[in-house]
């Protein structure tokens, strides 16, 4: 990885927000989630829009053109359309020539699903040079109706750059393990595809939005992702001593504390942000390893674990050494 960049919508929406359109505070929140804001795009953005900021960033940092791309993915739930790609799009913007450009849709696990791409293409090709955009614009399939839902998700994207053959690397990957489990997509669903059908002129329904049944959710997200990172330990032959920070998908705090507690990981070990940015989806891990190496939580020489489970259902972990 030459680069990794973050960039997050400038609207905050508060839990003191929410509750004036809501049934809800502060205090609900918080105690259930642990968030206390998230970030809203504007009317004019779109997914694309937001990738496209993060990866001219990431672009600059690696000293990267455009026109040197040969592949440009982009991980989302979200995309401005069903077809043309968001991919397609970011690429179109940047001007990056006739590179070979698609989504990756893995929901939340979209940034470890899109690391085993990457992985992948640059043992077919040594030479490529890949942009690997994170992007979400979640708060556009929010019912905000449903305070279920409506207070965990918010917007966000993150852009980093690959090349196998490079002088200098913010970090590597080390290794990427990726499941699913097609048998449990009715407890994740984001409505807006062609199972929904409507008419001209009709309105939407529930089928429209963000879906989720939240407890069941829970059970199998945090048996999951404890389980995949100690199979990514294992089959390398490390224990989590071995391991100077877990950046797990940043969905919700008692996840991510329940994760850290079946893998004995104490919490000065365990990256977290969730209370800034809610659940961006596939951007949320992308965006924590930025932070966290903003924030110096992060050295070169680290080994950083990472895990997320999704919509599918999804899930994965991922070894980075920076």
């Amino acid at each position: 990885m030459l680069s990794l960049r973050a960039h997050v919508p400038d609207t905050v929406v508060t839990n003191d927000d929410l509750s004036k359109i809501v049934d809800t505070n502060d205090q609900w929140i918080v105690s259930r989630t642990g968030i206390r804001q998230r970030h809203r795009l504007s009317p004019a953005d779109n997914a694309s829009s937001l990738g496209f900021r993060a990866a001219k960033e990431a672009l600059v940092d690696a000293a990267v053109t455009p026109g040197e791309l040969t592949h440009v993915i982009a991980a989302t739930c979200t995309p401005d359309l069903l077809s043309p790609s968001v991919a397609c799009l970011i690429a179109g913007q940047l001007g990056a020539g006739n590179v070979m450009a698609f989504d990756v849709g893995a929901a939340c696990s979209g940034f470890l699903y899109g690391l085993s791409l990457c992985q992948a293409l640059l043992l077919q090709n040594p030479e490529a040079k890949i942009l690997f955009v994170c992007t979400e614009a979640l708060t556009r399939r929010i019912n905000w109706s449903d305070r279920s839902t409506c207070v965990l998700f918010g917007d966000a994207a993150t852009a980093c750059l690959f090349a196998a053959r490079a002088e200098k690397s913010l970090a590597i990957l080390e290794d990427v393990l990726c499941a699913s489990d097609g048998t449990k997509q009715h407890l994740i669903h984001v409505g807006g595809g062609t199972s929904c059908s409507y008419n001209l002129g009709d309105a939407v329904d529930e089928n429209f939005f963000i879906i989720m049944q939240g407890r069941e959710t829970y059970k199998h997200a945090v048996r999951k992702m404890a389980h995949v990172c100690e199979e990514v330990l294992s089959r390398n032959n490390l224990t989590v001593e071995d391991i100077q920070l877990l950046v797990p998908h940043q969905a919700n705090m008692r996840i991510i504390e329940a994760v850290g507690a079946r893998l004995d990981l104490p919490d000065a070990k365990v990256f977290t942000n969730v209370a800034k940015y809610g659940n961006t989806s596939s951007a949320s891990i992308p965006l924590a390893l930025a932070e966290a190496v903003a924030e110096g939580r992060i050295q070169p020489g680290d080994r950083i674990l990472t895990t997320a489970f999704g919509a599918g259902l999804t899930w994965g972990a991922a070894l980075l050494r920076f």
